[in-house]
C-alpha cells in the first residue's frame, strides 16, 4: 500500500512538472508570438499616454518603427473605433474602450445601481453629480447626471484627472490602506495642467477624510465650485467609488438646497448606494 501511494504520488508529480514545462516552452515559443496584436496593443497603450494626441510620424518615432509598418494597424484601429483623428492628422483614444468596460459586470452593475439614486440627488439637490472609480493611475468619471434646468456643470463621463487633483481621487486614495495608497500614488500618470501637492499635505489631508468619511471644500480647478464627495463600499468595506456634487450656489433660484443640505443629500445618497452594492456595516458611517 505504502509503494503503491508512493508511485500514485510520484507519477502526479511528474505530471505536474510535465505540464509547467510544457506552458513555460509554449510562452517561449517563437510560433506564440503575434507581432500584429503587440503592435495595436503598442499603439493603444502610447496613445493611452498622451493627452494632446500623436501623429503617425510622431507614434513612429516613439515606438521605434517606420511609419509604414504601423500604418495598417492604426488604419485598422481607426476603422474599429478604437481610435479617431482629428483634421490635424492628430490620433488619440476612442471612448470604445471605456464602453466595452462598462459591460463588465462589477462597473456594469455600480453604474446601474448608482443612475437612479444620482438622478433623485440631481433633482433633490439642484445640482450636477458624477460618479468616480480608479483606473490604472487616474480617475475615470464612469456615470454623470445634468442639474435639472438650462444650466449644468461638472465633467463629463470618461474625464480623466490625476488622482491628488480632485476630491473624488482623495476619497479613493482615503480608503484604501497604506501599501495600496502607495501603489496607487506611484502609478500615476502625468496629466496636462495638473496641479503639484505637497506630500505632507496629502496625508494630512486624507486623514482629515478617513475622519470626516467624506470632503466638503472649495475645488482645486473651478473658482465659485465647492466639491462634495463621499465614497462608496462594497463588502468589506473596499472603496468602489466617489460620488461628487461639484457645489454652485443657484443665484436663479433662492429655494435652492443649501450647501448644509446638499451636504447631508450626498451622505443619505452614498449610504443607500453602499448598502445597495452590499456594504453591510454603512450604519457605522453615519
Amino acid at each position: 500500500m505504502i509503494w503503491l501511494a508512493r508511485d500514485f504520488i510520484s507519477e502526479n508529480i511528474f505530471h505536474q512538472s510535465f505540464h509547467h514545462w510544457r506552458i513555460a516552452i509554449a510562452v517561449q515559443s517563437p510560433k506564440y508570438a503575434t507581432p500584429a496584436l503587440d503592435k495595436g496593443l503598442e499603439i493603444l497603450e502610447l496613445l493611452a499616454r498622451s493627452s494632446r494626441g500623436l501623429t503617425l510620424n510622431e507614434m513612429s518615432k516613439a515606438m521605434g518603427r517606420t511609419v509604414s509598418e504601423i500604418f495598417r494597424m492604426v488604419f485598422t484601429l481607426e476603422q474599429r473605433g478604437y481610435i479617431a483623428s482629428d483634421d490635424n492628422d492628430r490620433y488619440s483614444l476612442s471612448l470604445k474602450m471605456f464602453e466595452l468596460s462598462h459591460r463588465q459586470q462589477p462597473l456594469k452593475s455600480l453604474v446601474v445601481t448608482a443612475m437612479p439614486l444620482m438622478r433623485e440627488l440631481a433633482g433633490r439637490a439642484c445640482q450636477s453629480c458624477h460618479l468616480v472609480v480608479y483606473h490604472d493611475g487616474r480617475t475615470i468619471v464612469v456615470s454623470q447626471v445634468d442639474s435639472p434646468g438650462p444650466f449644468t456643470f461638472g465633467p463629463k463621463v470618461g474625464t480623466l484627472s490625476r488622482l491628488t487633483d480632485t476630491a473624488s481621487g482623495t476619497i479613493l486614495l482615503a480608503f484604501v490602506d497604506e501599501a495600496e495608497r502607495t501603489r496607487m500614488i506611484a502609478a500615476q500618470i502625468r496629466i496636462d495642467g495638473e496641479l503639484e501637492i505637497d506630500a505632507a499635505l496629502l496625508l494630512r489631508q486624507i486623514e482629515a477624510v478617513r475622519s470626516d468619511t467624506g470632503v466638503t471644500w472649495p475645488s482645486r480647478r473651478n473658482h465659485g465650485v465647492t466639491d462634495i464627495s463621499r465614497p462608496v463600499f462594497a463588502a468589506n468595506r473596499e472603496v468602489l467609488a466617489a460620488l461628487t456634487v461639484p457645489y454652485v450656489e443657484r443665484l436663479d433660484r433662492l429655494q435652492s438646497p443649501s450647501l448644509v443640505a446638499v451636504q447631508e443629500q450626498v451622505r443619505e445618497v452614498t449610504l443607500r448606494l453602499s448598502e445597495l452594492m452590499s456594504f453591510s456595516g454603512h450604519n457605522t458611517l453615519q
